[in-house]
């Protein structure tokens, strides 16, 4: 770590020189709050940058999708409306099943493996990600993942008919697989389809709800770890290709500690949100067996539907995780 700070620092220098000429802001879009430690992470990221290149380019970030809807971020960043901006990976899983990786039901289920996980798919996604003019920085996961509902839940056919909200092709499905109705919310607006019974129910983290207060339409979180999605932030390809080398050091070395820094958040971050949900009056633990073990169940069926569909990469990704283990 502190050979990275150093190289950040000898990249500063150079540039420093002719920040004041050729200073230009780079508006960064994300999808979520302020106060998430995605957020914080990107804030830190960008000072990093601006610091690092003596203000040749200075990021500022805008949380809960106030500049671009999640769902429009990477869109933007390829089409040069914004030079670079954060997303959810496997939100684009409908264009390539690949970007799905992290959220296959019950894979990697600990920071160990999502780390594991992450190791092995990084070069795939990184090159999926330049043929479409995006160049990859870095990426954190969330911790893992677990059910919200508004009543007690002992299994699947609890489950029928709930409104649930889904934010990838991997929710919608264990949607569909369950019986619930899927509904598509953003992460801003949660809170709001939570209050006005568009949604009743969610899988996501404990950070996510407790940020949203989702206690005070929710009552109970069961712990099921299914998986542990990470957020990314990428940069316009053209953009990047017209930037020295000295400020491409900066910005490699920032991601690399925003990396480090986001990720040691989510561990924190795990148990201090469940904490606060009990706090705040909801039902924390873990899933009943009836319901883990349908839930294992339709894990098998998404983990060979996600196989099938993503291919030899995919299959690629799998197994290079597999040897890690």
């Amino acid at each position: 770590m502190n050979k990275l700070m150093t190289v950040i620092a000898a990249a500063a220098f150079a540039v420093t020189g002719v920040a004041a000429a050729k200073a230009e802001k780079w508006d960064m879009p994300m999808a979520y709050s302020g106060s998430n430690f995605h957020s914080v992470t990107g804030a830190e990221f960008a000072k990093c940058v601006t610091t690092g290149t003596g203000g040749a380019i200075e990021i500022v970030t805008h949380p809960s999708g106030s500049l671009f809807k999640g769902n429009d971020i990477k869109r933007a960043v390829q089409t040069g409306q914004a030079p670079i901006g954060e997303r959810l990976m496997s939100a684009h899983q409908n264009e390539n099943a690949v970007f799905g990786f992290d959220s296959i039901p019950f894979l990697a289920t600990s920071f160990d493996d999502a780390a594991k996980l992450w190791k092995a798919a990084k070069p795939t996604l990184t090159k999926i990600l330049e043929d479409q003019n995006l160049v990859l920085l870095y990426a954190v996961p969330w911790p893992p993942q677990g059910f919200y509902f508004k009543k007690e839940v002992n299994s699947v056919a609890d489950m029928k008919g709930i409104k649930f909200r889904a934010y990838n092709a991997a929710t919608a499905r264990i949607a569909e697989l369950t019986g619930m109705l899927p509904v598509q919310i953003e992460a801003a607006e949660i809170s709001q389809a939570f209050a006005t019974g568009v949604a009743e129910s969610m899988i996501s983290s404990g950070a996510t709800g407790y940020d949203r207060k989702v206690w005070e339409s929710l009552t109970h979180f069961y712990e099921v770890d299914a998986w542990l999605p990470r957020n990314y932030v990428m940069v316009n390809g053209d953009v990047w290709k017209g930037l020295d080398d000295a400020k491409k050091n900066v910005l490699t070395g920032c991601a690399e500690l925003a990396e480090y820094a986001g990720t040691w958040r989510a561990v924190e971050y795990t148990q201090f949100t469940l904490n606060g949900l009990k706090s705040n009056g909801m039902k924390v633990g873990p899933a009943g067996d009836t319901l883990k073990e349908e839930l294992r169940q339709i894990g098998e069926t998404m983990t060979k539907e996600w196989l099938d569909s993503a291919g030899a990469e995919g299959k690629a990704i799998i197994d290079a995780y597999k040897a890690m283990k």
